[in-house]
Formats: C-alpha cells, sequence, structure tokens
C-alpha cells in the first residue's frame, strides 16, 4: 500500500477537494484518512456509514503528594508549559499537556503516574461503495492534535488497497509533520497568488527537512504561466496538475459536491496522477 499524503502551506487551497477527487477516481482500490482532525469534513462530500468507533487518548500525568518533594524538575522538563509550581503545590494545565512523558522521565522520587484520557474520537466509515474513509476529531479545548492523527494513522485497514490518501491539517505546524510523516509521497496543493507562494515555500522547506518526496498541484490556475509555475521552473519542482478556475466547482463545493461532480473531465487525470507517482 503506498501512502499519499495532500498537505498544503495554508487552508483554502483546495486540499480536501483534491483528497475526496482522488478518493472517487480510484474507487475500490484506495482509503482516505481525513487527519485535519481539528476541522474533518471529508465525509460531507461522501456520506459514508459508520462501521468502528473508538477513542484517541493522551498519557496525563497525576502527581502523587506523598511523594513529590516540589523539586520542580518536571515543570523544567515540561516544554509546553503544562505544569507549574506555585507554592507548596504542582499544578497540572491538562489543556497545554502533550503527552510527552518527559515530566515522567524527570522526576527523581517516582512521584507521577501517567492516566490514559480520551482526547478524541476515531471513526471509520465506508462510502455506498465500499470504500473506507476515516476520520479523527479532536475534542474541543485539547491541543494535542498529533496524537489523535497518529491514531487515524494507525487503524488497520478494513480492505487491501492500493492507495492511502491522507488528508493533512494546512499549515507547517507539529499536526501537519505528523500527517506527513512515513508517507511516500507528498502532494502540497496550492494556488497562483502571493500569499499561496509563501506558504507552498514554507511547506517544501519542511518537507525537505523531513527528506520527503513532494509535487505540486496547482489550484484556481487563471493564466497558464503564473508565478507559481515560474517557482517550480526555477527550483525544478514538479508540477502535477493544473486545475482551471471555476465559479462551477465553488457552486458544487457549497452545495456538499466535489470536484469530480463538477468536472467530470478531471477524472482520468487525477486517476493518472497517483498511477503516475
Amino acid at each position: 500500500m503506498k501512502t499519499i499524503a495532500i498537505a498544503s502551506g495554508k487552508g483554502g487551497t483546495g486540499k480536501t477537494s483534491l483528497s475526496v477527487a482522488l478518493l472517487q477516481a480510484h474507487q475500490g482500490d484506495i482509503r482516505l484518512l481525513d487527519c485535519d482532525v481539528e476541522e474533518p469534513n471529508c465525509h460531507l462530500f461522501l456520506d459514508p456509514q459508520k462501521v468502528n468507533e473508538f477513542g484517541a487518548e493522551l498519557l496525563i500525568p497525576k502527581i502523587d503528594t506523598k511523594k513529590c518533594r516540589l523539586c520542580g524538575d518536571c515543570v523544567e522538563a515540561c516544554q509546553f508549559n503544562a505544569l507549574a509550581l506555585a507554592g507548596n503545590q504542582i499544578i497540572l494545565f491538562q489543556e497545554l499537556c502533550h503527552g510527552c512523558g518527559a515530566c515522567t522521565l524527570a522526576c527523581p522520587h517516582d512521584a507521577i503516574e501517567e492516566i490514559p484520557t480520551n482526547i478524541g474520537q476515531i471513526v471509520q466509515a465506508r462510502t455506498e461503495s465500499g470504500v473506507e474513509v476515516v476520520k479523527g476529531t479532536l475534542k474541543v479545548g485539547h491541543a494535542s492534535a498529533p496524537t489523535v492523527i497518529a491514531a487515524v494513522k494507525n487503524t488497520t485497514p478494513l480492505q487491501k488497497v492500493k492507495y492511502q490518501i491522507i488528508d493533512a491539517p494546512a499549515g507547517t505546524s507539529c499536526s501537519f509533520a505528523e500527517a506527513v510523516k512515513g508517507a511516500d509521497f507528498v502532494i502540497l496543493v496550492t494556488e497562483p497568488t502571493p500569499f499561496g507562494l509563501n506558504d507552498l515555500d514554507l511547506a517544501i522547506e519542511a518537507l525537505h527537512k523531513m527528506k520527503l518526496p513532494f509535487g505540486v498541484v496547482i489550484n484556481r490556475v487563471r493564466e497558464k504561466e503564473n508565478l507559481i509555475t515560474e517557482y517550480c521552473a526555477k527550483n525544478n519542482y514538479r508540477v502535477l496538475l493544473e486545475i482551471p478556475e471555476s465559479r462551477k466547482v465553488a457552486e458544487y463545493y457549497s452545495q456538499g459536491k466535489s470536484l469530480i461532480d463538477a468536472k467530470p473531465e478531471l477524472e482520468e487525470a487525477l486517476k493518472k496522477l497517483l498511477d503516475d507517482l
């Protein structure tokens, strides 16, 4: 199974639209993982029916006040400011905890126990045509999206498939890194605007550091030659597909319909896109 991550340096470039369209173009030999766990919406276009549901857990520290000597080593070890030494007690800000376990390792008095805490839900579902869609949803108020993303990626496929598509969160934060980590290839979706170019450059820089291969899909193209094609040509980056700007696509999107619903002529190009990687 080949894993392809669909990502973007900024939101609103058409990343989810492309993910759903690729799924529809490859009916039967593909599964889709919606790893945009703070705002998953692939299911809105596919209406899959739930097969399995389970929680995503984070290990949260619990301090044994009888063993704790208030040395503050755990506070110093926490990189997320989730612990604070206040007077004669250690205060935990649970919403800031990333469950990394650094505080437990740092404690010289064995005063910290890690307690599994539910921070999100994972749903495995199937579309009417039998294609698997997995959705992760982070609970409101929690900051550890990477934990839920990892849980989505660790689900066992309901059936053997050729491709696994990951709809990654927009941007280049820890959530992006967790979603694309381990992918065989990353497709970066962008638009021919100054903002699109700036954030594409940031995403490419991150992928270079992660040593992941990538290609670019340009959405909402008005002119064949534009600042994105010039940037890619200058840096020898591969442009995989250009999708013309279309009011019809936007209208269909607002109705919960996909890119292929609006532009069925793109189906063959989308199928070929994955097969050529």
